[in-house]
């Protein structure tokens, strides 16, 4: 199935060059492109693609709040947005993760990655551009969370906080399933509780709660003792 993607950047140069990267993919197709937050939020709930991958610095709206209204809490039938930016460690792209942004590269990340974020994405799945995960979430997490970290539902296994610690520190689920001996779809399992207990959405929300109630340290790891 070809992922229908929506590109919004406020310079043309930029809109132009992810356009071509992106239909030059396997699976995916740009159907939409828009120079600002309002055109790409006016396009995107008459197009409703699959995936709206928006920069987050763009004049009238800008990207942040392009993903609220698309993808924020409340949000009725909420797109799937992945942002892009040059700035790695802006508070602007904190701001865009909790806004509802299902990931964050920046726009140096390659063809590779940004397709990879894209099929993510559209699968439900969050990605942030590995190398950047830990250092961008603990920057705005030692700042302090709005709010106070919301409790679980129902206390958290012990095999929970274990996949909780690997999800904050930006590993994959095969790379989790691998470091702790269980099957990839155990690793879905753990990930779907934990998105339940949390009130979650993606794995996004699940690493940033790691880290505003200092979970975020690894655990160890390997076969569940007898």
């Amino acid at each position: 199935m070809t992922v229908r993607v929506l590109v919004a950047d406020d310079q043309e140069i930029v809109r132009t060059g992810l356009t071509m990267i992106l239909n030059a993919q396997r699976g995916i197709e740009v159907v939409g492109e828009a120079p600002d937050g309002r055109r790409a939020v006016e396009l995107a709930r008459r197009l409703r693609p699959d995936v709206c991958l928006f920069d987050i610095r763009m004049p009238g709206l800008d990207g942040i709040e392009a993903t609220r209204t698309l993808a924020g809490p409340g949000v009725e039938d909420p797109l799937a947005v992945v942002v892009i930016t040059t700035f790695d460690l802006d508070e602007y792209v904190y701001a865009a993760l909790r806004a509802g942004a299902r990931g964050f590269l920046l726009k140096d990340a390659g063809p590779a990655l940004l397709a990879q974020a894209v099929h993510a994405a559209a699968n439900g799945d969050a990605l942030i551009a590995p190398g950047i995960t830990t250092r961008l979430l603990k920057a705005f997490a030692d700042a302090g969370p709005a709010e106070p970290p919301r409790q679980p539902l129902d206390p958290l296994t012990d095999r929970e906080e274990q996949v909780l610690a690997a999800v904050a520190g930006g590993r994959t689920n095969a790379e989790i399933a691998a470091g702790l001996y269980i099957t990839l779809s155990t690793v879905k399992t753990h990930i779907a509780s934990l998105m339940a207990k949390l009130g979650a959405r993606n794995r996004v929300e699940i690493a940033m709660w790691a880290y505003e109630t200092g979970r975020s340290r690894p655990r160890k790891y390997g076969p569940p003792s007898s």
